[in-house]
């Protein structure tokens, strides 16, 4: 056996050397240049958005999905002679697209919900699962399903939900007097187990078309997309987005704490009154569009916080752009890989609990103190 001497290293040895070395160059560039992170995470969205609608079940080859994607964003752009069937058109613009656009809205939403939680709570384990925010909603858009509401009326009793469920969890973490630590998560836990007991309670009463409506809201399916369904998440995304940009400032502010808040002039009780509002708005939304789509919230605004650091002003976009390419990567996988009618939200969860019991570990149930 040859014995390496102590001026050679083996080949694992100097790629490691060699991969560490250019981590750490291109950690140096994008600290140096703050606008490079949102550029790549935004050309990354578009390129998988892009490339979501060139795959799938259907047999087509990828230059004629392509040629039709190009048609669809750009008509002027082609010959007006087109090569393609109805069919492949009707496959592009009325199965793929809404779905692919609803999975990337889906995500968005849920990034920067997550994102506005835990700054306002100061709290990198908040979610909004873990605060009951989701299962309120859930039990709302359920009691619209029984009593059959309109979709209009569906998000409305979702966003009434929600946001009961958020001030339950609030209320109920103000009695204990903990709203950075353990109580909090643990008050969420206790709403969102009363909620998901009344959804319970409510496919026992549901006849079969009913429980086939609760079961999607349950396991968060993205295969029922329409334009109309796009519609309705689009409008509460946009606006209740920006609403969390133009105050991502004041999070900052808020994330130092309420007495560093109330010393700088910020009215502590009424942004949060509007961050629950407008998060409840956003996830009454999504989910009454695509049902309970797990952890993404959570992981999502963790992962996006690495990136580009607890800046609420680069931490909000990055997380919905992290967000809408995570719950597209996820759909692509279930309908082109799987092929099955496996719940986009039950992958989340299972990818994210693993991440979820990490991050949980790592903190210590300490909250904010350790970022």
């Amino acid at each position: 056996m040859i014995e390496l001497t102590k001026n050679q290293s083996s080949p694992v040895t100097s790629l490691l050397a060699f991969v560490k070395k250019r981590l750490a160059t291109a950690r140096d560039f994008f600290r140096r240049h703050e606008w490079a992170m949102p550029l790549l995470l935004a050309i990354s969205l578009a390129g998988t958005v892009v490339g979501s609608l060139l795959i799938g079940a259907y047999p087509m080859s990828f230059w004629r999905a392509g040629e039709i994607t190009v048609n669809l964003g750009l008509p002027w752009a082609l010959p007006s002679e087109s090569s393609w069937s109805l069919m492949e058109l009707a496959v592009i613009q009325m199965i793929r697209l809404p779905r692919v656009l609803l999975a990337t809205l889906v995500g968005m939403a849920l990034g920067m919900s997550g994102a506005a939680l835990q700054g306002m709570m100061r709290n990198p384990l908040v979610g909004p699962d873990l605060v009951g925010v989701s299962s309120g909603a859930a039990l709302g858009g359920v009691f619209a399903i029984m009593f059959y509401w309109s979709e209009s009326a569906t998000v409305a009793l979702a966003f009434l939900g929600g946001l009961l469920a958020l001030g339950g969890t609030y209320g109920l973490a103000h009695l204990a007097r903990s709203f950075e630590g353990i109580g909090l998560i643990l008050s969420g836990i206790f709403v969102g187990a009363f909620c998901i007991s009344g959804v319970c309670f409510g496919l026992f009463l549901a006849d079969d078309h009913q429980m086939s409506r609760i079961g999607h809201l349950v396991m968060g399916y993205l295969n029922e997309a329409t334009p109309q369904t796009v519609w309705l998440l689009t409008v509460p995304t946009l606006v209740g987005g920006s609403i969390l940009m133009l105050l991502r400032w004041r999070i900052n502010l808020l994330s130092l704490g309420n007495a560093d808040a109330l010393s700088l002039g910020i009215n502590v009780r009424l942004l949060r009154l509007t961050i629950i509002a407008v998060v409840s708005l956003i996830v009454a939304a999504q989910v009454s569009v695509s049902g309970l789509i797990g952890w993404v919230g959570l992981v999502v605004p963790h992962c996006a916080r690495m990136l580009v650091g607890p800046d609420h002003r680069k931490l909000l976009p990055a997380s919905a752009l992290l967000g809408g390419m995570f719950v597209l990567l996820i759909d692509d996988f279930t309908r082109v890989v799987l092929r099955t009618d496996v719940g986009t939200g039950t992958l989340t969860t299972l990818i994210g609990t693993p991440f979820i019991c990490f991050l949980f570990w790592k903190k210590k149930t300490k909250g904010w103190i350790n970022d």
